[in-house]
């Protein structure tokens, strides 16, 4: 992998630690191994932003985060991630997200939250990955109670990469945003029923119960699932750079799993179910089943 590539992905992972700290410049440039002007260059170079443009959206998301779990003060939230008043906090809020913290804090309203993506996963999908054997894979079959989605159609999707190029990598920030039946957005493989003309396989959404009121975010639309038992694949923790053979291991051997020994059998009638793949707890897909 290029050298720059690891220079700023270094960088990216500097500003991550030290969020609530003062980040310089002159910091960035020290991990990144080059100049301050050629890590700023290459920093634009890889993100399509600068350090500041960068920092500041990731600050105000990370504090609403703080805002929607609860218990935390505005004020709490503008300090403790380095904004330097509470009404200048409260004006870049504003300005980010259309409403002010306080607002959001109330509401849980959905707002493009700043998810940051690291320069290195996006260079190694061009690298082919083989996987052929898995370490351990846990399954365990899991109960869906009826559920609405609210999730955004893409239009060739099959697959998260292709899904960011036609929707944007955003979608997932508003998503985060929002109040979730299990505690997190989730991605769908989609049955042809849940389709509509036209539209990817592939979406992005966030289940909630049934009756939820919520509000729905423009471009985003509802559908219902029924009740429905699932087979969840749960492969081993993983080093973040090596998520892609994390992600094809479990696939791997999601495909060649008999669920007969379970007394159950493929049911494609409802979506396949990703969870965001993180390292610490490993790669988790969820597959329908009905007994047989």
């Amino acid at each position: 992998m290029k050298e720059q590539v690891l220079a700023v992905q270094r960088m990216q992972e500097y500003i991550e630690t030290n969020l609530e700290q003062e980040i310089t410049l002159a910091a960035l440039a020290q991990v990144s191994h080059f100049s301050p002007w050629h890590a700023r260059r290459l920093f634009q170079q890889y993100t399509g932003l600068t350090p500041v443009e960068y920092i500041r959206p990731l600050r105000l998301s990370r504090s609403a985060v703080r805002l929607k779990q609860g218990g935390c003060r505005v004020i709490d939230a503008a300090y403790d991630l380095g904004f330097g008043s509470v009404d200048g906090y409260q004006r870049a809020f504003q300005r980010e997200f259309g409403c002010n913290p306080g607002q959001y804090a109330r509401t849980k309203v959905p707002i493009p939250l700043f998810i940051p993506y690291g320069v290195q996963y996006r260079e190694q999908r061009k690298e082919t990955v083989s996987m052929e054997q898995l370490q351990s894979l846990f399954v365990q079959l899991v109960r869906k109670p009826e559920r609405k989605v609210i999730l955004k159609r893409g239009i060739r999707a099959e697959d998260y990469f292709t899904y960011c190029e036609e929707v944007g990598c955003d979608v997932w920030g508003i998503l985060t945003s929002m109040d979730a039946l299990e505690g997190e957005p989730v991605c769908l493989w989609l049955p042809e029923a849940y389709r509509r003309p036209n539209t990817s396989v592939y979406v992005q959404g966030v289940e909630v119960a049934a009756d939820d009121p919520g509000v729905v975010p423009e471009g985003f639309e509802t559908i219902t699932l029924p009740p429905a038992e699932y087979l969840m694949f749960q492969g081993e923790p993983f080093q973040e750079e090596n998520y892609s053979s994390a992600i094809l291991a479990v696939q791997h051997g999601m495909d060649r799993y008999d669920p007969s020994f379970l007394g159950y059998q493929w049911d494609d009638t409802v979506p396949r179910i990703q969870l965001e793949p993180r390292g610490e707890r490993g790669y988790i897909e969820l597959r329908g089943v009905r007994p047989l």
